[in-house]
């Protein structure tokens, strides 16, 4: 090969390469920024969903994540969403009602029996009344529901809690909000509101006798560190909504929407299944941590919150036959 051919090569190949490059920097550059917020730490298997989520759609998107409330604080990201200052967010469905009061059902105590009936209801009928209920008043979209985990009692204080009863007094911390705080209500409890990244001091000084948690956010957050007992009442099946903005839904193409939907689907069935092989194992972990895990009468505090919500106002606006709807599943 003459010296001329071979300058000719190696100059089709550097063009070549920066064409490649200037390709792939374009693609990247036209991939629209979402910018998502949550409460949790970096450390929370809701991070490694968003990741996964995130690398199935980086071709047309590219996420900008803020964790621990950095950008938004607990309960502010849907007013986030719906005056465009955020993309998506994990809404709780405590904020929905906060706007929506019919959805206050689906944030009451033992409403669902575990995961599979929470997921078993928003594929039904009446899930999607509800998350059609929300997606066409508040202008946002709904990708599905993130189940982290079913909420138990933790407490500083060494005397064991078996009944709601043993519950009077205790200040727990609960997230800001009516449907939050009536919760903590609802299981005996004097609820305080307090955001979550400030319940580790607030249990470590005393400014709070407990909180109430799922155990992989308990392992997240250390809290198990700074409390004596965890008491298993599981009157909660925990999830929050993996949203987007109505607007940024709508402007993408169909193919998109069905690109995105089905990445998220995947993102949000792994996250659940890693959620419940963590709880198989936690309750051992805190166990051999020192703290005194047990399971106390469960049927008196599903008894004693069932009624305080059928007696409170908050039931009041309950879409009619709705309950024996989420029961009969």
């Amino acid at each position: 090969m003459t010296k001329s051919m071979m300058r000719r090569k190696v100059l089709a190949a550097g063009a070549l390469l920066i064409s490649t490059c200037a390709a792939t920097m374009s693609l990247a550059q036209d991939a629209q920024t979402l910018r998502f917020s949550a409460v949790f730490s970096e450390q929370d298997i809701r991070t490694e969903m968003l990741a996964r989520l995130q690398e199935a759609v980086a071709e047309d998107f590219r996420f900008e994540m803020h964790y621990g409330g950095t950008l938004f604080s607990q309960g502010t990201e849907l007013v986030a969403l719906q005056r465009g200052n955020l993309e998506m967010g994990n809404i709780a469905p405590q904020d929905i009602a906060n706007q929506i009061p019919e959805w206050s059902i689906l944030t009451s105590a033992y409403l669902f029996r575990d995961v599979d009936h929470l997921l078993a209801f928003f594929e039904s009928d009446a899930g999607q009344e509800m998350k059609t209920l929300a997606e066409e008043q508040l202008g946002i979209h709904i990708l599905g529901p993130t189940y982290f985990g079913t909420r138990h009692v933790g407490l500083v204080s060494a005397e064991q809690v078996k009944t709601p009863e043993d519950m009077a007094g205790v200040r727990l911390r609960m997230p800001p909000g009516e449907a939050w705080q009536f919760l903590g209500q609802a299981i005996g409890a004097n609820p305080t509101a307090m955001a979550y990244a400030e319940t580790y001091t607030g249990l470590q000084t005393g400014a709070i006798d407990g909180q109430d948690n799922p155990l992989p956010n308990v392992q997240n957050m250390r809290f198990y560190e700074v409390m004596e007992q965890i008491a298993l009442t599981s009157h909660l099946v925990a999830f929050d909504l993996l949203t987007v903005s109505a607007t940024v839904w709508e402007e993408m193409t169909p193919e998109q929407q069905e690109a995105f939907q089905t990445a998220a689907d995947e993102a949000l069935a792994w996250s659940a299944a890693e959620h419940q092989t963590q709880e198989a194992e936690l309750a051992d972990f805190f166990r051999n941590e020192g703290l005194d895990v047990h399971t106390p009468d469960i049927d008196a505090f599903r008894s004693h919150a069932q009624q305080a919500y059928l007696d409170s106002p908050i039931s009041a606006p309950w879409p009619e036959g709705m309950l024996d709807r989420v029961n009969g599943m």
